[in-house]
Protein backbone atom coordinates (compact mmCIF):
# COMPACT_ATOMS: atom_id res chain seq x y z
CA UNK A 1 0.00 0.00 0.00
CA UNK A 2 1.61 3.38 -0.94
CA UNK A 3 2.19 5.67 1.91
CA UNK A 4 1.46 9.30 0.66
CA UNK A 5 2.12 10.78 4.16
CA UNK A 6 1.76 14.85 4.03
CA UNK A 7 5.22 15.01 4.17
CA UNK A 8 6.23 13.26 0.97
CA UNK A 9 3.18 14.94 -0.67
CA UNK A 10 4.52 18.58 0.44
CA UNK A 11 7.62 17.36 -1.45
CA UNK A 12 6.73 16.10 -4.06
CA UNK A 13 4.22 19.03 -5.16
CA UNK A 14 7.21 21.44 -4.38
CA UNK A 15 8.92 19.36 -7.32
CA UNK A 16 5.83 19.58 -9.32
CA UNK A 17 5.00 23.57 -9.49
CA UNK A 18 8.92 24.24 -9.48
CA UNK A 19 9.11 21.83 -12.83
CA UNK A 20 5.76 23.26 -14.05
CA UNK A 21 4.12 20.01 -14.47
CA UNK A 22 0.24 20.98 -14.30
CA UNK A 23 -1.92 20.65 -16.86
CA UNK A 24 -0.54 23.90 -19.16
CA UNK A 25 2.77 23.18 -18.66
CA UNK A 26 2.19 19.67 -20.17
CA UNK A 27 0.39 20.86 -23.30
CA UNK A 28 3.10 23.98 -24.06
CA UNK A 29 5.91 21.15 -23.71
CA UNK A 30 5.04 18.85 -25.68
CA UNK A 31 2.83 21.63 -28.22
CA UNK A 32 -0.41 20.45 -29.26
CA UNK A 33 0.77 17.94 -32.01
CA UNK A 34 2.84 15.61 -29.76
CA UNK A 35 0.09 16.03 -26.68
CA UNK A 36 -2.94 14.72 -28.91
CA UNK A 37 -0.70 12.04 -30.59
CA UNK A 38 -0.26 10.77 -26.52
CA UNK A 39 -3.86 11.20 -26.29
CA UNK A 40 -4.28 8.76 -29.42
CA UNK A 41 -2.03 6.38 -27.35
CA UNK A 42 0.83 7.25 -30.02
CA UNK A 43 3.69 8.47 -27.39
CA UNK A 44 6.56 8.43 -29.24
CA UNK A 45 6.13 12.49 -30.42
CA UNK A 46 5.30 13.08 -26.73
CA UNK A 47 9.06 11.23 -26.20
CA UNK A 48 10.61 13.65 -28.36
CA UNK A 49 9.04 17.04 -28.16
CA UNK A 50 9.79 16.27 -24.04
CA UNK A 51 14.03 15.83 -24.66
CA UNK A 52 14.08 19.51 -24.12
CA UNK A 53 11.86 19.97 -21.49
CA UNK A 54 14.53 19.63 -18.29
CA UNK A 55 12.76 18.55 -15.16
CA UNK A 56 9.30 18.81 -16.45
CA UNK A 57 10.43 16.58 -19.77
CA UNK A 58 11.54 14.10 -16.99
CA UNK A 59 8.89 13.82 -14.88
CA UNK A 60 6.84 13.58 -18.54
CA UNK A 61 8.76 10.55 -18.71
CA UNK A 62 7.76 8.69 -16.10
CA UNK A 63 4.26 9.70 -15.39
CA UNK A 64 2.51 9.50 -18.94
CA UNK A 65 5.13 7.92 -21.12
CA UNK A 66 6.00 4.96 -18.70
CA UNK A 67 9.85 4.74 -19.21
CA UNK A 68 12.81 4.49 -17.16
CA UNK A 69 14.96 7.58 -16.31
CA UNK A 70 18.33 7.66 -14.74
CA UNK A 71 18.76 8.17 -11.41
CA UNK A 72 20.53 11.62 -12.00
CA UNK A 73 17.64 12.93 -13.92
CA UNK A 74 15.17 11.63 -11.13
CA UNK A 75 16.97 13.37 -8.50
CA UNK A 76 17.43 16.10 -10.07
CA UNK A 77 13.54 16.40 -11.57
CA UNK A 78 11.84 15.11 -8.11
CA UNK A 79 14.05 16.85 -5.68
CA UNK A 80 13.18 17.83 -2.30
CA UNK A 81 11.95 14.55 -2.70
CA UNK A 82 14.35 12.10 -3.03
CA UNK A 83 14.43 8.91 -5.21
CA UNK A 84 14.93 6.65 -2.35
CA UNK A 85 11.63 8.35 -0.34
CA UNK A 86 9.80 8.22 -3.47
CA UNK A 87 10.39 4.17 -3.55
CA UNK A 88 9.59 3.97 -0.35
CA UNK A 89 6.62 5.88 -0.71
CA UNK A 90 5.39 3.41 -3.63
CA UNK A 91 5.57 6.28 -6.38
CA UNK A 92 8.56 4.75 -7.33
CA UNK A 93 10.21 1.51 -8.16
CA UNK A 94 13.98 0.90 -9.20
CA UNK A 95 14.81 -0.58 -12.00
CA UNK A 96 18.07 -1.15 -13.64
CA UNK A 97 18.84 1.80 -15.70
CA UNK A 98 17.05 3.99 -13.44
CA UNK A 99 13.58 4.49 -11.88
CA UNK A 100 10.03 3.93 -13.17
CA UNK A 101 6.35 4.98 -11.97
CA UNK A 102 4.88 2.83 -9.41
CA UNK A 103 2.09 4.92 -9.28
CA UNK A 104 0.24 7.19 -12.16
CA UNK A 105 0.34 10.78 -10.95
CA UNK A 106 -0.69 12.97 -13.90
CA UNK A 107 -1.86 16.27 -13.78
CA UNK A 108 -6.13 17.41 -14.20
CA UNK A 109 -7.66 20.52 -15.03
CA UNK A 110 -10.33 22.52 -15.36
CA UNK A 111 -11.38 26.50 -16.59
CA UNK A 112 -10.29 27.34 -13.15
CA UNK A 113 -6.59 25.55 -12.64
CA UNK A 114 -5.18 22.27 -12.41
CA UNK A 115 -4.87 19.75 -9.98
CA UNK A 116 -2.94 16.05 -9.83
CA UNK A 117 -4.82 12.88 -9.67
CA UNK A 118 -3.14 9.19 -7.94
CA UNK A 119 -4.25 5.98 -9.54
CA UNK A 120 -2.42 2.86 -10.22
CA UNK A 121 -0.80 2.40 -13.73
CA UNK A 122 -3.01 0.76 -16.78
CA UNK A 123 -2.36 -2.20 -17.76
CA UNK A 124 -0.69 -0.72 -20.73
CA UNK A 125 2.26 0.79 -18.22
CA UNK A 126 2.31 -2.61 -16.60
CA UNK A 127 3.03 -4.70 -19.25
CA UNK A 128 0.06 -7.04 -17.80
CA UNK A 129 -4.03 -7.60 -16.56
CA UNK A 130 -4.38 -5.21 -13.64
CA UNK A 131 -5.19 -6.43 -9.71
CA UNK A 132 -8.34 -6.24 -8.69
CA UNK A 133 -8.22 -3.11 -5.97
CA UNK A 134 -6.65 -1.89 -9.18
CA UNK A 135 -7.40 2.03 -8.83
CA UNK A 136 -8.32 3.29 -12.34
CA UNK A 137 -7.11 6.76 -13.47
CA UNK A 138 -9.05 9.31 -14.90
CA UNK A 139 -11.16 7.70 -17.84
CA UNK A 140 -13.64 8.77 -20.38
CA UNK A 141 -16.54 7.51 -17.68
CA UNK A 142 -15.27 9.86 -15.53
CA UNK A 143 -15.18 12.57 -17.67
CA UNK A 144 -18.65 12.59 -19.04
CA UNK A 145 -19.63 12.58 -15.35
CA UNK A 146 -17.67 15.55 -14.55
CA UNK A 147 -19.54 16.71 -17.56
CA UNK A 148 -22.67 15.88 -16.56
CA UNK A 149 -22.72 17.12 -13.02
CA UNK A 150 -24.59 20.26 -12.13
CA UNK A 151 -21.84 22.99 -10.42
CA UNK A 152 -24.14 24.54 -8.27
CA UNK A 153 -23.05 25.76 -5.07
CA UNK A 154 -24.00 23.77 -2.21
CA UNK A 155 -22.78 22.87 1.41
CA UNK A 156 -22.72 19.56 1.91
CA UNK A 157 -21.31 16.97 -0.82
CA UNK A 158 -21.23 13.22 -0.81
CA UNK A 159 -18.78 11.30 -3.45
CA UNK A 160 -20.44 7.74 -3.48
CA UNK A 161 -17.42 5.29 -4.83
CA UNK A 162 -14.32 7.82 -5.19
CA UNK A 163 -11.59 5.64 -6.69
CA UNK A 164 -9.22 8.31 -7.33
CA UNK A 165 -11.14 11.29 -5.76
CA UNK A 166 -11.29 12.99 -9.21
CA UNK A 167 -15.03 13.85 -8.50
CA UNK A 168 -14.38 15.15 -5.43
CA UNK A 169 -11.82 17.50 -6.79
CA UNK A 170 -14.05 18.97 -8.95
CA UNK A 171 -16.89 19.11 -6.12
CA UNK A 172 -14.60 21.45 -4.04
CA UNK A 173 -15.05 23.94 -6.78
CA UNK A 174 -18.90 24.37 -5.49
CA UNK A 175 -18.79 22.68 -2.04
CA UNK A 176 -18.15 23.81 0.97
CA UNK A 177 -17.96 20.36 2.87
CA UNK A 178 -16.71 17.27 0.57
CA UNK A 179 -17.49 13.77 2.01
CA UNK A 180 -15.85 10.80 -0.07
CA UNK A 181 -16.50 7.15 0.24
CA UNK A 182 -15.10 3.53 -1.23
CA UNK A 183 -15.33 0.17 -0.34
CA UNK A 184 -11.67 -0.40 -1.39
CA UNK A 185 -8.98 0.42 1.11
CA UNK A 186 -6.19 0.99 -2.15
CA UNK A 187 -8.71 3.85 -3.16
CA UNK A 188 -9.14 5.87 -0.27
CA UNK A 189 -5.04 5.47 0.17
CA UNK A 190 -4.73 6.56 -3.09
CA UNK A 191 -7.35 9.26 -2.80
CA UNK A 192 -6.12 10.64 0.15
CA UNK A 193 -2.65 11.03 -1.71
CA UNK A 194 -4.77 13.08 -4.73
CA UNK A 195 -6.64 15.56 -1.71
CA UNK A 196 -3.32 15.84 0.06
CA UNK A 197 -0.85 16.88 -2.79
CA UNK A 198 -3.32 19.16 -3.77
CA UNK A 199 -3.92 20.52 -0.13
CA UNK A 200 -7.78 19.70 -0.16
CA UNK A 201 -9.45 18.98 2.93
CA UNK A 202 -12.07 16.22 2.16
CA UNK A 203 -13.63 13.55 5.00
CA UNK A 204 -12.52 10.31 3.42
CA UNK A 205 -14.64 7.24 4.79
CA UNK A 206 -14.56 3.49 3.69
CA UNK A 207 -17.28 1.23 3.41
CA UNK A 208 -19.92 -0.45 0.89
CA UNK A 209 -22.20 1.88 -0.79
CA UNK A 210 -24.02 4.14 1.63
CA UNK A 211 -23.39 2.54 4.97
CA UNK A 212 -20.59 5.04 5.99
CA UNK A 213 -23.23 7.94 6.04
CA UNK A 214 -25.89 6.23 7.30
CA UNK A 215 -28.47 8.97 8.82
CA UNK A 216 -27.00 11.84 7.26
CA UNK A 217 -28.27 14.30 4.57
CA UNK A 218 -26.69 16.02 1.90
CA UNK A 219 -27.54 18.55 -1.20
CA UNK A 220 -25.85 16.61 -3.55
CA UNK A 221 -24.51 13.24 -4.41
CA UNK A 222 -22.14 12.31 -7.13
CA UNK A 223 -21.53 8.63 -8.29
CA UNK A 224 -19.43 6.89 -10.71
CA UNK A 225 -20.87 3.40 -9.45
CA UNK A 226 -18.98 -0.32 -10.70
CA UNK A 227 -21.67 -0.20 -13.33
CA UNK A 228 -20.77 -2.94 -15.49
CA UNK A 229 -23.35 -5.83 -15.86
CA UNK A 230 -23.39 -9.01 -16.56
CA UNK A 231 -22.56 -12.42 -13.92
CA UNK A 232 -22.79 -11.38 -10.22
CA UNK A 233 -18.70 -11.54 -9.83
CA UNK A 234 -15.83 -9.10 -8.94
CA UNK A 235 -13.20 -9.54 -10.81
CA UNK A 236 -11.70 -5.56 -10.71
CA UNK A 237 -13.58 -3.36 -7.46
CA UNK A 238 -13.47 -0.31 -9.80
CA UNK A 239 -16.05 -1.55 -12.17
CA UNK A 240 -17.78 -4.60 -10.94
CA UNK A 241 -20.16 -4.58 -7.53
CA UNK A 242 -20.57 -8.41 -7.11
CA UNK A 243 -24.28 -7.61 -8.11
CA UNK A 244 -26.19 -9.66 -11.21
CA UNK A 245 -27.47 -7.74 -14.46
CA UNK A 246 -27.75 -3.93 -13.28
CA UNK A 247 -28.67 -4.44 -9.66
CA UNK A 248 -25.95 -2.00 -8.77
CA UNK A 249 -27.68 0.75 -10.81
CA UNK A 250 -30.69 0.08 -9.39
CA UNK A 251 -29.62 0.03 -5.64
CA UNK A 252 -28.03 3.55 -5.94
CA UNK A 253 -31.03 4.98 -7.87
CA UNK A 254 -33.27 3.03 -5.15
CA UNK A 255 -31.53 4.43 -2.30
CA UNK A 256 -30.06 7.79 -2.74
CA UNK A 257 -32.65 10.10 -2.74
CA UNK A 258 -32.84 8.86 0.84
CA UNK A 259 -29.82 10.51 1.72
CA UNK A 260 -30.50 14.28 0.19
CA UNK A 261 -32.29 16.95 2.37
CA UNK A 262 -35.47 17.77 0.36
CA UNK A 263 -34.72 19.70 -3.08
CA UNK A 264 -31.48 17.73 -2.98
CA UNK A 265 -29.73 16.71 -6.00
CA UNK A 266 -28.32 13.26 -6.91
CA UNK A 267 -25.86 12.57 -10.63
CA UNK A 268 -24.73 9.23 -11.06
CA UNK A 269 -23.35 7.38 -14.44
CA UNK A 270 -25.90 3.93 -15.12
CA UNK A 271 -26.18 0.95 -17.20
CA UNK A 272 -29.33 -0.44 -17.67
CA UNK A 273 -30.47 -3.85 -19.38
CA UNK A 274 -32.58 -3.65 -22.58
CA UNK A 275 -34.53 -7.29 -22.57
CA UNK A 276 -36.55 -9.25 -24.90
CA UNK A 277 -40.60 -7.69 -24.17
CA UNK A 278 -39.53 -4.95 -21.79
CA UNK A 279 -39.00 -1.28 -22.71
CA UNK A 280 -35.95 0.39 -20.69
CA UNK A 281 -37.83 3.34 -19.29
CA UNK A 282 -40.38 1.10 -17.55
CA UNK A 283 -37.15 -0.67 -16.05
CA UNK A 284 -35.64 2.23 -14.72
CA UNK A 285 -38.52 4.00 -13.99
CA UNK A 286 -39.62 0.75 -11.30
CA UNK A 287 -35.96 1.90 -9.77
CA UNK A 288 -37.28 5.01 -8.42
CA UNK A 289 -38.36 6.00 -4.51
CA UNK A 290 -41.49 7.85 -4.06
CA UNK A 291 -41.12 11.87 -4.31
CA UNK A 292 -38.17 11.61 -6.62
CA UNK A 293 -38.23 13.81 -9.83
CA UNK A 294 -36.17 11.99 -12.32
CA UNK A 295 -33.99 12.37 -15.67
CA UNK A 296 -32.42 9.57 -17.38
CA UNK A 297 -30.80 10.09 -20.29
CA UNK A 298 -29.77 7.21 -22.59
CA UNK A 299 -26.74 7.69 -24.18
CA UNK A 300 -25.57 4.99 -25.85
CA UNK A 301 -27.47 0.88 -26.31
CA UNK A 302 -24.32 -1.53 -26.72
CA UNK A 303 -24.83 -4.98 -28.49
CA UNK A 304 -24.15 -7.63 -25.98
CA UNK A 305 -20.98 -9.11 -28.23
CA UNK A 306 -19.34 -5.87 -28.25
CA UNK A 307 -19.91 -5.06 -24.67
CA UNK A 308 -18.19 -8.06 -23.46
CA UNK A 309 -15.20 -7.58 -25.82
CA UNK A 310 -14.64 -4.08 -24.53
CA UNK A 311 -14.39 -4.67 -21.00
CA UNK A 312 -12.45 -7.87 -21.73
CA UNK A 313 -10.22 -5.70 -23.29
CA UNK A 314 -10.63 -2.65 -20.64
CA UNK A 315 -8.53 -5.88 -17.71
CA UNK A 316 -6.08 -6.14 -20.72
CA UNK A 317 -7.18 -9.73 -21.93
CA UNK A 318 -7.12 -10.41 -25.48
CA UNK A 319 -11.11 -11.98 -26.56
CA UNK A 320 -9.07 -13.91 -28.60
CA UNK A 321 -7.11 -15.94 -25.48
CA UNK A 322 -8.25 -19.21 -23.78
CA UNK A 323 -9.07 -16.66 -20.58
CA UNK A 324 -11.21 -14.59 -23.09
CA UNK A 325 -12.84 -17.04 -24.97
CA UNK A 326 -13.89 -18.86 -21.24
CA UNK A 327 -15.06 -15.40 -19.89
CA UNK A 328 -16.68 -14.50 -22.73
CA UNK A 329 -18.45 -17.79 -23.06
CA UNK A 330 -19.75 -17.32 -19.37
CA UNK A 331 -20.85 -13.82 -20.05
CA UNK A 332 -22.57 -13.85 -23.06
CA UNK A 333 -24.23 -17.17 -22.00
CA UNK A 334 -25.78 -15.19 -18.92
CA UNK A 335 -27.00 -12.88 -21.76
CA UNK A 336 -28.60 -15.20 -23.16
CA UNK A 337 -30.40 -17.07 -20.60
CA UNK A 338 -31.63 -13.52 -18.96
CA UNK A 339 -33.00 -12.46 -22.40
CA UNK A 340 -30.25 -9.46 -22.71
CA UNK A 341 -30.49 -7.74 -26.39
CA UNK A 342 -28.82 -4.62 -25.35
CA UNK A 343 -27.15 -3.08 -22.47
CA UNK A 344 -27.76 1.02 -22.37
CA UNK A 345 -25.59 3.42 -20.39
CA UNK A 346 -26.29 6.90 -19.45
CA UNK A 347 -26.69 9.66 -16.94
CA UNK A 348 -29.12 9.62 -13.72
CA UNK A 349 -30.56 12.96 -12.17
CA UNK A 350 -32.79 12.77 -8.79
CA UNK A 351 -34.19 15.40 -6.76
CA UNK A 352 -35.43 14.39 -3.73
CA UNK A 353 -39.24 16.13 -3.97
CA UNK A 354 -41.00 16.04 -0.95
CA UNK A 355 -45.32 16.16 -1.00
CA UNK A 356 -44.92 17.06 -4.67
CA UNK A 357 -46.20 14.90 -7.56
CA UNK A 358 -42.60 13.89 -9.20
CA UNK A 359 -41.37 14.43 -12.77
CA UNK A 360 -40.20 11.11 -14.46
CA UNK A 361 -38.59 11.30 -17.99
CA UNK A 362 -36.70 8.89 -19.79
CA UNK A 363 -35.09 9.90 -23.26
CA UNK A 364 -32.63 9.68 -25.82
CA UNK A 365 -29.64 11.81 -26.18
CA UNK A 366 -27.65 9.62 -28.34
CA UNK A 367 -26.20 12.59 -31.00
CA UNK A 368 -23.47 14.25 -30.75
CA UNK A 369 -22.74 17.26 -28.77
CA UNK A 370 -20.18 19.92 -27.20
CA UNK A 371 -21.86 21.43 -24.17
CA UNK A 372 -21.70 19.90 -21.07
CA UNK A 373 -24.84 18.28 -19.75
CA UNK A 374 -24.35 19.67 -16.02
CA UNK A 375 -25.71 23.14 -16.34
CA UNK A 376 -28.59 21.41 -18.67
CA UNK A 377 -29.28 19.33 -15.76
CA UNK A 378 -29.42 22.19 -12.99
CA UNK A 379 -31.80 23.79 -15.43
CA UNK A 380 -34.07 20.99 -16.22
CA UNK A 381 -34.56 20.48 -12.72
CA UNK A 382 -35.78 24.28 -12.55
CA UNK A 383 -37.57 23.96 -15.98
CA UNK A 384 -39.96 20.67 -13.88
CA UNK A 385 -40.10 22.70 -10.74
CA UNK A 386 -41.30 25.80 -13.04
CA UNK A 387 -43.77 23.37 -14.65
CA UNK A 388 -45.35 22.49 -11.42
CA UNK A 389 -45.59 25.67 -10.16
CA UNK A 390 -47.91 27.01 -13.06
CA UNK A 391 -49.33 23.90 -14.15
CA UNK A 392 -52.60 25.14 -13.80
CA UNK A 393 -51.78 28.61 -15.47
CA UNK A 394 -50.07 28.03 -18.88
CA UNK A 395 -52.78 28.98 -20.47
CA UNK A 396 -52.63 32.78 -19.44
CA UNK A 397 -48.72 33.05 -19.84
CA UNK A 398 -46.69 34.57 -22.45
CA UNK A 399 -43.95 32.52 -24.28
CA UNK A 400 -41.45 32.96 -26.46
CA UNK A 401 -38.95 30.55 -28.88
CA UNK A 402 -35.58 31.76 -27.57
CA UNK A 403 -32.62 32.70 -30.33
CA UNK A 404 -31.09 29.44 -30.37
CA UNK A 405 -33.73 27.46 -31.55
CA UNK A 406 -34.36 27.19 -35.24
CA UNK A 407 -37.45 25.69 -37.48
CA UNK A 408 -36.08 22.97 -40.24
CA UNK A 409 -38.50 21.85 -42.99
CA UNK A 410 -37.99 18.51 -45.12
CA UNK A 411 -39.64 19.14 -48.25
CA UNK A 412 -40.53 16.35 -50.91
CA UNK A 413 -41.10 17.05 -54.45
CA UNK A 414 -45.02 16.32 -55.18
CA UNK A 415 -48.04 16.64 -58.19
CA UNK A 416 -48.25 20.44 -56.86
CA UNK A 417 -44.24 21.30 -56.05
CA UNK A 418 -42.39 20.78 -52.95
CA UNK A 419 -44.35 19.83 -50.03
CA UNK A 420 -43.40 19.98 -46.70
CA UNK A 421 -43.17 16.40 -45.20
CA UNK A 422 -41.42 16.75 -41.64
CA UNK A 423 -41.07 20.39 -39.70
CA UNK A 424 -38.52 19.65 -36.88
CA UNK A 425 -37.37 22.49 -34.40
CA UNK A 426 -33.95 22.00 -32.96
CA UNK A 427 -32.27 23.62 -30.34
CA UNK A 428 -28.85 24.65 -31.36
CA UNK A 429 -27.31 25.00 -27.85
CA UNK A 430 -26.98 23.04 -24.95
CA UNK A 431 -27.49 19.11 -26.11
CA UNK A 432 -29.43 20.14 -29.06
CA UNK A 433 -32.53 18.73 -28.36
CA UNK A 434 -35.22 18.24 -31.44
CA UNK A 435 -38.85 18.14 -31.75
CA UNK A 436 -41.05 17.35 -34.65
CA UNK A 437 -44.14 19.35 -35.31
CA UNK A 438 -46.92 19.54 -36.93
CA UNK A 439 -48.26 22.82 -39.49
CA UNK A 440 -50.46 23.63 -36.34
CA UNK A 441 -47.84 23.83 -33.68
CA UNK A 442 -45.48 25.20 -36.06
CA UNK A 443 -47.77 28.14 -36.97
CA UNK A 444 -49.14 28.45 -32.76
CA UNK A 445 -45.48 28.73 -32.31
CA UNK A 446 -44.72 31.53 -34.42
CA UNK A 447 -46.70 33.51 -32.20
CA UNK A 448 -44.85 32.43 -29.30
CA UNK A 449 -43.17 36.16 -29.51
CA UNK A 450 -43.51 36.76 -25.41
CA UNK A 451 -46.71 39.45 -26.58
CA UNK A 452 -49.81 37.33 -25.89
CA UNK A 453 -50.58 34.94 -23.97
CA UNK A 454 -51.19 31.14 -25.08
CA UNK A 455 -54.87 31.49 -24.42
CA UNK A 456 -54.76 34.17 -26.74
CA UNK A 457 -52.62 32.43 -29.55
CA UNK A 458 -55.19 29.44 -29.35
CA UNK A 459 -58.20 31.40 -29.74
CA UNK A 460 -56.90 32.79 -32.88
CA UNK A 461 -55.52 30.06 -34.05
CA UNK A 462 -58.57 28.08 -33.73
CA UNK A 463 -60.89 30.96 -35.70
CA UNK A 464 -58.42 30.67 -38.60
CA UNK A 465 -58.65 26.93 -38.60
CA UNK A 466 -62.15 26.49 -37.57
CA UNK A 467 -61.38 24.38 -34.69
CA UNK A 468 -62.65 23.92 -31.23
CA UNK A 469 -61.06 26.05 -29.08
CA UNK A 470 -60.89 23.59 -26.03
CA UNK A 471 -59.67 20.86 -28.27
CA UNK A 472 -56.76 22.83 -29.84
CA UNK A 473 -55.99 24.43 -26.48
CA UNK A 474 -55.73 20.16 -25.12
CA UNK A 475 -53.53 19.40 -27.76
CA UNK A 476 -51.36 21.90 -27.12
CA UNK A 477 -50.64 21.81 -23.68
CA UNK A 478 -48.81 18.55 -23.77
CA UNK A 479 -46.40 20.10 -26.65
CA UNK A 480 -45.94 23.44 -24.30
CA UNK A 481 -45.22 21.25 -21.39
CA UNK A 482 -42.13 19.14 -23.09
CA UNK A 483 -40.87 22.06 -25.02
CA UNK A 484 -40.49 24.13 -21.94
CA UNK A 485 -38.79 20.97 -20.06
CA UNK A 486 -36.07 20.64 -22.79
CA UNK A 487 -35.58 24.97 -22.83
CA UNK A 488 -37.15 25.28 -26.35
CA UNK A 489 -40.37 27.63 -25.28
CA UNK A 490 -39.57 30.11 -22.14
CA UNK A 491 -42.16 32.43 -20.23
CA UNK A 492 -41.52 35.68 -21.64
CA UNK A 493 -39.77 38.14 -19.20
CA UNK A 494 -42.01 40.28 -17.20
Amino acid sequence: MPNLSDDVCARLREAFRRAAYDADGVVAALGGSAHAALGRGEPEPARRASLDAGDLGCLIRVFLLGLVEPEKAVSTAFAPLTADDAVAAGILRPSDDGYAAALDIRPHGDEEGSWWVVSDLDADMLGHTVPEDHVLGVGHASLSLIRATSRRPVDRLLDLGTGNGVQALHATRHARQVTATDVSARALALAAGTFRLNELDVELLRGEWFAPVARRRFDQVVCNPPFVVGPPRVDYTYRDSGLAGDDASALVVRQLPGFLDDGGVGQLLASWLHRRGEDWSDRVTRWLPPETDAWFVQRDVADPGLYVGTWLRDEGIDPRSPEGRAKATAWLDWFSENDVQGIGFGFVTLRRADSCTPTVVCEDLRQAYDDPLGPEAANWLDRVEWLRAHGDELMDIAFQVPDTVLLERVDSPGDEGWETTVRRLHRTDGPGWQHEVDELATRLLAGCRGLLPLTDLVELLAAAQGLAVDELAAAALPVVRELVRHGMLVPAAR
